[in-house]
């Protein structure tokens, strides 16, 4: 079970979501628990105190309850279904989805603020909301805006550092290396070599996860000009927000396409703390790491073919199935075209999940960002066959216990639809937006003082020798 909910506010809609059918008034209640200070930092150094006294009475109170049983299948199965994290920003339910501070995808597209009316939310709202767990208002969206704009300030080493990589190593590699360079001035290193006091770790923290989310689309930008468009940079503008800035640095002034970015980049933030790049960050973070080596070490994790590569994975395989069979492919051509897949010892990308049983609402709100937007697009067709093809069959296959599809069984055709359409870079596009989440964590993180991590492991021979044992007794 993961603990959470930051704010009276949110207590109090915890008891009201738990009636769904008043779940709508219960989202325009919390619309209203905003305050007008602008400035987010001391909104936190208000709401730290709290939960400090809340965390250290859950402790006293409840330190001995069991949470559940660790069995052997746990164990050697990747920790599935074991709950050993804590993890404040959001919780994914395997049924309806990730929530954020207690909301769903559709209800912080509902509440948070927009660059335009009915337009998706602003990533900045969503970092406000992780980082207090109240939802902001537009006037204190525009002020995280402008101070993240005014953080996105990439020394000349960086660049140097990545330049020093061949052309031609992958996108992640540059990606991770260039996070790696920002380290170089990180707040919190300085502070604790001069001796800071652990009450006051959370501060030096924020200066870096800050400055962190707003250099990255800056690095990751320069990194896909490099790559793919000669070099030619494109400047930080300053009328713009982040999702759009991005997309502008990329190269794409598309307003749709800002509205996409803003979507990805949202969506993409957080997913609970147990997925391999947020419990890698959290991980490294424990033994005091700095923001900057431990988002550096969870993108190595993202790199992944089974984490964050995967939305690579899935454009490119879309991409073969139109090769063979062609753009107006059959159900009967896509099914066998699945278990030509299957049968050949490969996965479908972009199919199954860890935690959800259901399909992914991440997935959802891409599909209704096509309909809307690009509904005639000729990938967006077997994105939309696979749907009603591969459940059924995976289902039949019986190794899977989520045939449904995740986030990254669509975000590639989006990207690809509007010109950004190489697949090799997406991963990039992944972290950069998980840096939210991973940052808005780490500062609890250390405001909380949680411990250093160190589960216990075994071998295989302690595991045959405890379980025979059990067996005998």
């Amino acid at each position: 079970m993961v603990f959470f909910r930051s704010v009276t506010a949110l207590s109090k809609l915890r008891s009201r979501l738990g009636h769904r059918s008043s779940l709508r008034d219960s989202v325009r209640w919390i619309q209203t628990q905003t305050t007008t200070d602008l400035d987010l930092r001391s909104q936190l150094a208000e709401l730290i105190p709290e939960q400090q006294g809340r965390l250290k009475k859950l402790k006293a109170d409840y330190g001995k309850v069991q949470l559940g049983n660790i069995t052997v299948d746990m164990v050697i199965g990747g920790m599935r279904g074991m709950t050993g994290l804590l993890w404040e920003t959001s919780l994914l339910d395997p049924d309806e989805g990730i929530r954020f501070r207690g909301l769903s995808i559709p209800e912080c597209q509902k509440v948070l603020p927009a660059a335009k009316p009915g337009g998706e939310p602003l990533p900045e709202g969503l970092l406000w909301l992780l980082l207090t767990g109240k939802v902001p208002s537009k006037e204190q969206v525009d002020a995280l805006s402008k101070e993240l704009r005014t953080r996105a300030v990439v020394p000349a080493h960086v660049y140097k550092a990545i330049d020093a990589l061949p052309i031609t190593a992958h996108p992640m590699t540059q990606f991770t290396t260039g996070v790696m360079a920002l380290q170089v001035d990180s707040e919190f290193q300085k502070a604790y070599e001069k001796g800071i006091h652990k009450s006051k770790y959370w501060e030096p923290t924020f200066e870096d996860s800050l400055s962190l989310i707003a250099q990255v689309p800056v690095v990751a930008a320069y990194i896909y000009r490099r790559i793919f468009k000669d070099g030619k940079v494109r400047p930080v503008n300053d009328s713009l927000d982040y999702g759009a800035n991005f997309s502008h640095m990329l190269g794409f002034d598309d307003p749709i396409v800002h509205e996409l970015m803003r979507l990805y980049v949202t969506i993409h933030s957080d997913h609970e703390g147990g997925n391999v790049s947020a419990h890698t960050g959290h991980l490294v973070a424990s033994a005091l790491s700095d923001p900057y080596l431990s988002y550096a070490a969870a993108l190595n994790g993202l790199a992944g073919p089974l984490h964050g590569l995967a939305n690579q994975e899935v454009l490119l395989w879309i991409k073969s199935v139109v090769d063979e069979v062609g753009e107006n492919v059959t159900t009967k051509q896509l099914k066998d075209y699945v278990w030509k897949t299957l049968k050949s010892g490969k996965v479908v990308p972009g199919f199954g999940h860890g935690v959800l049983r259901k399909t992914d609402p991440r997935y959802t709100c891409q599909r209704e960002f096509a309909l809307k937007h690009m509904p005639d697009d000729p990938l967006f067709q077997p994105v939309s066959k696979l749907y009603e093809v591969v459940p059924p069959i995976l289902t039949e296959l019986g190794k899977v216990k989520n045939p449904w599809p995740n986030v990254d069984a669509h975000s590639g055709v989006l990207l690809n639809h509007f010109g950004l359409t190489e697949a090799r870079y997406f991963t990039v596009l992944f972290g950069v937006s998980r840096s939210i989440g991973i940052g808005s964590q780490l500062i609890w993180d250390r405001a909380l003082g949680l411990p250093l991590e160190r589960p216990k492991s075994v071998t295989m021979e302690s595991l045959e020798n405890f379980c025979k044992k059990a067996a005998s007794s």
